[in-house]
Parts: C-alpha cells; sequence; structure tokens
C-alpha cells in the first residue's frame, strides 16, 4: 500500500484547512467525464501528494473508475454542497462532517450503506464512530479521520493555585476554578455560550448524564438530571468564575486568553499545542495534555469526518469501493501519521497508538496525540445526528444565558428552553 507523506503543517478540527483546484488522474483508460467526482474539505496543498498518492494507486487497480478531486474550503463547503445537491449535481463521494451531512440526511440526500457495505467492511471500523454516520437506522457515512477533544494545561498557573493535577470531572473544574480565582485573580477556563458558536456545553450536559432529546424528537432535558447541569454553569457564572466574556464570545476568544496566560484549562484538540508553540512559546513550555474533562458518565466526545456518498450517484458501487478504499487502515495510518490525526478503524488505531509509543523523543503534539488516542475506546460523538440540532442548541444556551443572567430561575430555564425547541 502506497503510504506517501508530505511536510506537515497543523491539520485542526474544527478545524483544517486550505484551496480549490482540479485534478485529473494519469492513465485513466475510461474517458475523464465518467470519472468518479472526489470532494474534500481543506486539505491542499499539506495532503496533496498523499491525496493523489491514493488516487492513482487506487486507479491503477481499478482502470475503469478514474477519479478527478476537488479540494473544497471549509467555509465553502456547506453551500457548494447544498447547490449541488439540490441540482442533482453532486459529486460521487464528499467528505463532510456527521452534523452537517445528518441535515441532508434527514432529506434523504445520502446512499444508504447498509445495503451496500457488508458487515466485514463495517465491522472494519470502531463501533461507536460508524454509529456517527447513522440516522433512523440508515448508515450515511463512511468514517474517515477523527480528532478527539483533550485537555491542555497550563502547569505554572495550576501550581501558583495549589493544585497538583489537572482537572479531571466537571466537580473537579469548579474546585480548580475557585482555587485559581482565589490564589491568582485569573480565571481556570473559559467555555462560550453563544448558541451559534462551539457545542462543547451542549455536549457537557450529555457527560453529565442529560438525555436531550427523546425517540419522539422531543426535549428530555426537562429532569433533575438537566436542571442540575443548568444549575452547575448558573454558579460557576454567579460566583465569578467565568469570565463575562462567556455569553458574547466564542470559543476562540477562550484559545486567545490561553495563550495569553490569562486561563490554566483549555479544552481543544491536540494540534493546539503546535500552534501555542509558534504564537506563546513561553506558555508552550508550561503546557501539558491530559484527558479531556467528563462527568459522571464518563463519556468523552470525538469529532468525526466521513465520507458521505450523495443518493444519486449514477455510479453507487464504485463510489462505495472508493470511499473504503480511501478510509482502509493502511491508507488511515498514513494519513494519521502525515497530519497528526487520529484513525477510524480498529487496526489502524491500535498501530498508531503504538508508532507513537515508539517514538524515542515524541514531540509535544505527539505526546498530546497519543493522550486523544488512548481515550477513543470511551470516546464517542456525543451529540448524534439528529433534526433541529441548531434549535436544540439555541434554546438551552439563550436560556441559560437568563438564568445566569438572574432573569429567571433555573427551573423556569430548563422549562422555556424544553418549550423553545419542541415548538420549533
Amino acid at each position: 500500500m502506497l503510504q506517501r507523506s508530505s511536510p506537515v503543517r497543523i491539520l485542526c478540527f474544527a478545524l483544517i484547512g486550505l484551496c480549490l483546484s482540479w485534478l485529473t488522474s494519469c492513465g485513466a483508460q475510461a474517458p475523464q467525464e465518467d470519472a468518479l467526482e472526489f470532494w474534500t474539505m481543506q486539505l491542499k496543498p499539506e495532503f496533496t501528494e498523499y491525496v493523489t498518492g491514493v488516487i492513482e494507486t487506487f486507479e491503477a487497480d481499478n482502470p475503469e473508475n478514474p477519479v478527478r478531486w476537488e479540494d473544497v474550503p471549509w467555509n465553502a463547503m456547506e453551500t457548494k454542497i447544498l447547490t449541488a445537491v439540490s441540482a442533482q449535481t453532486a459529486p460521487d463521494v464528499v467528505n463532510l462532517n456527521p452534523k452537517f451531512a445528518s441535515q441532508l440526511a434527514t432529506r434523504n440526500a445520502w446512499l444508504d450503506l447498509n445495503g451496500a457495505v457488508t458487515p466485514d467492511d463495517r465491522g472494519a471500523y470502531l463501533p461507536k464512530i460508524w454509529e456517527a454516520g447513522m440516522l433512523g437506522g440508515e448508515s450515511f457515512g463512511v468514517p474517515w479521520y477523527l480528532t478527539t477533544q483533550i485537555t491542555v494545561y497550563n502547569q505554572e498557573l495550576l501550581a501558583a493555585a495549589g493544585i497538583e493535577e489537572p482537572p479531571a470531572t466537571y466537580e473537579e473544574l469548579a474546585t480548580v476554578a475557585q482555587a485559581v480565582k482565589e490564589k491568582t485573580g485569573k480565571y481556570a477556563f473559559f467555555v462560550t455560550f453563544v448558541p451559534e458558536d462551539s457545542g462543547e456545553v451542549l455536549e457537557s450536559f450529555v457527560k453529565m448524564g442529560v438525555t436531550l432529546v427523546d425517540e419522539s424528537g422531543q426535549a428530555a432535558f426537562d429532569t433533575p438530571a438537566g436542571r442540575a447541569a443548568f444549575q452547575y454553569w448558573v454558579d460557576l457564572y454567579a460566583q465569578d468564575l467565568l469570565p463575562p466574556e462567556v455569553l458574547t464570545q466564542g470559543h476562540r476568544y477562550a484559545i486567545d486568553l490561553y495563550q495569553a496566560g490569562e486561563t490554566a484549562v483549555l479544552a481543544t484538540s491536540a494540534q493546539f499545542l503546535g500552534a501555542i508553540a509558534t504564537n506563546a512559546p513561553e506558555v508552550a513550555q508550561v503546557s501539558a495534555a491530559a484527558p479531556q474533562i467528563t462527568g459522571e458518565t464518563g463519556k468523552k466526545n470525538v469529532a468525526v469526518m466521513n465520507l458521505v456518498i450523495p443518493r444519486n450517484s449514477d455510479r453507487p458501487e464504485a463510489a462505495v469501493q472508493f470511499a473504503l478504499f480511501v478510509t482502509n487502515s493502511d491508507n488511515q495510518l498514513a494519513f494519521a501519521q502525515a497530519a497528526k490525526v487520529l484513525p477510524s478503524t480498529q487496526e489502524a488505531l491500535q498501530k498508531y497508538i503504538a508508532f507513537l509509543k515508539g517514538k524515542p523523543d515524541p514531540t509535544p503534539v505527539e505526546i498530546a496525540v497519543t493522550v486523544g488516542a488512548e481515550q477513543l475506546a470511551d470516546a464517542e460523538v456525543l451529540i448524534p445526528p439528529m433534526e433541529k440540532l441548531n434549535l436544540l442548541q439555541k434554546a438551552i444556551y439563550e436560556n441559560l444565558q437568563g438564568a445566569m443572567l438572574g432573569q429567571k430561575t433555573v427551573e423556569a430555564a430548563v422549562q422555556d428552553a424544553a418549550a423553545q425547541f419542541n415548538a420549533g
């Protein structure tokens, strides 16, 4: 199996980037208009050599199926694929995240893979990761690469607060927040409550044991567990243990605060340690990585990038074959090593962990990636594909803000959020 790598900068998930261009495959025996069309998100120019190598290897074994590759900028993909699906000009294979792919899955846009992928092929992937590409019992996505959240922490700032270990749970986080504020005058961390931004707070509810939506699609968080989760965040804000900007600033502000040495803990991806070494070398020197913070459930979140196949593809069998080839264990391992992301097949993950642990002098990013890889056994997509996900986050965040500002009680905020979502 061809395993090419190229000089790599950082690949970020929420994350990850770069340009747009057409590439035609070499030596194709079929007319180019019959080529499989493959769209990815922001993999050029860092991974041009890798992707073209995978395509060339596939074409050598499948000369009847040449591949035409287009790389689309991250912020252009949603509009571009929506337009293409509506016009029935979508590519045969496209790289999307489950959150957006699921929105189109509700419109019956994607090929159901249940009958197209054999049980053996499906069994090669991490089970919880495959489930991230399912909606209503149908499989719409083949898992590709993963990133899992970790905790980056400022050892110097925690030590100044008398804290020896980074927080592992939300209960410990509240204790650390109190100590950091009392001993240093700074905030322990920043998390956004802006409805259109990060879903970190929404994910915290699931980690705390809250069921967000029931099987009928109605709000299910007006429960003791839901009220406790609301109360947790309201209390932190009321005690001045969260910066006031949590109501107005997005996750980018959390990164800025951490790089400025103003917060002690940051929930982020492993790749951030590479960025901080460039942007804030003094803070990078005292930073370390730990598993992500969780609740009583022990659940941890993972972000999945997958490959989907439009239902109106006129070559669905070849498209499935190509998607499985791109995401097989050999190709995933090569990409993980090049991009410092995580693979989604069981074989590639085990080999990748062994590879990382076998390095005699790992970089901080590689150490952080290892932390992320080792928690994948407990990781899942905490907010599974669902209809009205944006409305759910909006309802919870807006009413949480109301309770944090003292405009309503926690009980009223939970009830109002449930009613707002159900009416949406």
